[in-house]
């Protein structure tokens, strides 16, 4: 701050409203009178009235407050005596700290010295007045033109026992000239007129929301009562009925249901007028729906209900194209609707639908960096496509491509989130592709090598859950390849070796279920490539 003049006559104007005197100890509430009194607004029909202290003006700016150490030395600086002679009104803060402050003390006899017809107006801020008014405003001492002894002054007291909010208007009325009953009586009026008009508007508000929300609700109830039974066949199907059904066996009940809410949704036409809650719901059980029937071979039901889930899902991606959740959604609905293709060996149609899914896993991917679920989701969406070149046997190169690509995309989610057993079991997938491509493209060694890593982290997945029925299948499967691949690769004992692990893995698994036909066919298959491990159990 740069030092104000030296203030040359008592006639002079001076430069600062008050200077406040306080210790650095009471620093907080000297802040915060600070502010309170510079921001504080005169009530406007006291604006401009001739007072002892002068014409009262609309804010009480500027006030000095030191905001900095003194230095250590025997008398004040030079920027506070210019401040103190530049100031219409001295403010002295006290407390027990001020009354042992030697610069309080100082700026007091300053202040009185320099300005004997000016006011010194004491706040005091705790502690009783004995202990905490400056020795220069109680101390016995002979005024120069009186002649009397300094008294006591009367302060605004910041105690909780004392004023309360009133010290402050004390001190605006010690600073103006002011009478405090007026203050007090503006004041309270202006706080009147705010809280009169926080109510005004605050009633208009909510007058005219409950009139909005009042037409909001008729306009709505109409549409409402036309979905409500649909709605609730629906909301009843998802989980009550469809869990009876299937455990009862009684699918065709499910399949009279599922026809009729089918019914309802062809019927929906524009899906524009439907809530984001009944489109998320329709596309979730159509989705549900087209399971059930890809289950049971009919493959054109389920396409049918998977393209109504991708209308829906895709209507509500198109109202938040950025959200996550429906990002997810549509790409299930792509997904489904490629995979139902794929399925029939219709590999043109299913691979629009294939790619349209990776665009939005990638998407996914850049709207939620590092997530574990978008990493795995844009590595089963670069596995699809993996699968589908590997199926085309058209482009080797393109189906390496993408194997690597989705075993990437894994690697990314599990070194995120290296204990989660399911990621690792994806892991071991995508290792397992991207030989089956290695294999395809001649590269056999390559290929083995695959393999083998899939089997290392089968091995680490079955010493933590040896009873997963999944994990030893994948086990068994990986040993069945790498014996296949070293077969052709000339290693005929580590062939056989693996092979017979293979086998004893495929029995031990059907020993548990012998009716499971995935587990027969592939021993069948061990059986078939090795023929003389029929005599082993």
């Amino acid at each position: 701050m740069t030092a104000p003049p030296e203030a040359s006559s008592a006639n002079e104007q001076p430069r600062y409203r008050a200077f406040l005197s306080y210790s650095h100890a009471d620093t907080p509430a000297a802040a915060r009178l600070h502010r309170w009194l510079e921001t504080y607004r005169i009530p406007p029909r006291l604006v401009g009235l001739e007072t002892p202290r002068g014409k009262v003006p609309r804010r009480l700016t500027p006030i000095f407050r030191d905001r900095n150490e003194l230095p250590a030395s025997s008398d004040l600086n030079e920027e506070v005596r210019n401040a103190l002679a530049a100031s219409a009104c001295l403010i002295v803060l006290c407390s027990p700290e001020a009354r042992r402050s030697r610069w309080v003390d100082q700026e007091i006899r300053y202040f009185r010295e320099k300005h004997p017809d000016r006011p010194i107006l004491a706040g005091l801020l705790h502690g009783d007045p004995d202990d905490a008014f400056p020795p220069s405003l109680t101390d016995p001492a002979a005024d120069r033109e009186s002649g009397e002894a300094v008294r006591e002054p009367a302060a605004a007291d910041f105690r909780r026992i004392g004023d309360g909010k009133l010290a402050r208007l004390r001190l605006v009325a010690g600073l103006t000239g002011i009478g405090l009953d007026e203050l007090v009586q503006r004041d309270a009026q202006r706080q009147l007129r705010r809280v009169t008009a926080i109510t005004l508007v605050s009633a208009l508000t909510v007058v005219v929301l409950s009139t909005l929300l009042f037409v909001a609700i008729n306009a709505r109830n109409e549409a409402d009562r036309q979905r409500q039974q649909a709605e609730g066949l629906i909301e009843f199907m998802l989980t009550d009925l469809r869990t009876r059904l299937e455990g009862v066996g009684r699918l065709d009940v499910l399949e009279s249901v599922n026809t009729r809410a089918l019914d309802y949704y062809a019927a929906q036409g524009d899906l524009d007028g439907l809530p984001a809650g009944s489109l998320d719901r329709r596309a979730r059980v159509l989705q549900a729906m087209g399971e059930d029937d890809q289950k049971r071979g009919r493959m054109d039901a389920a396409l049918m209900e998977f393209s109504e889930a991708h209308r829906a899902t895709g209507a509500l991606l198109a109202e938040m194209p950025n959200d996550p959740q429906r990002v997810f959604a549509h790409a299930q609905s792509e997904f489904w609707i490629g995979y139902t293709d794929y399925q029939r060996n219709r590999y043109a149609a299913a691979r629009p639908h294939f790619t349209a899914y990776r665009a939005l896993a990638e998407k996914l991917v850049k709207l939620q960096p590092g997530d574990a679920g978008a990493l795995r989701e844009l590595g089963y969406a670069q596995g699809n496509i993996c699968s589908l070149e590997l199926a085309e046997q058209a482009r080797p190169q393109a189906g390496l491509d993408a194997c690597r690509s989705a075993l990437a995309a894994m690697e990314q989610a599990a070194r995120s989130h290296p204990r989660d057993a399911g990621i690792k079991a994806d892991l071991a997938n995508r290792h397992a592709w991207l030989a089956d491509a290695l294999n395809a493209a001649g590269n056999k060694r390559d290929a083995l090598a695959e393999r083998q890593q899939q089997a290392v982290i089968m091995d680490d997945l079955l010493r933590i859950d040896p009873a997963n029925a999944a994990y030893r299948q994948d086990w068994m499967l990986s040993r069945y390849s790498m014996a296949t691949l070293l077969s052709d690769l000339g290693d005929k004992t580590g062939a056989r070796g693996s092979a017979s692990l293979a086998m004893q893995a495929a029995n031990r698994l059907i020993a548990t279920d012998p009716d499971n036909r995935d587990w027969l066919t592939w021993r069948l298959r061990i059986l078939q490539s090795f023929p003389d491990l029929k005599t082993e159990k």
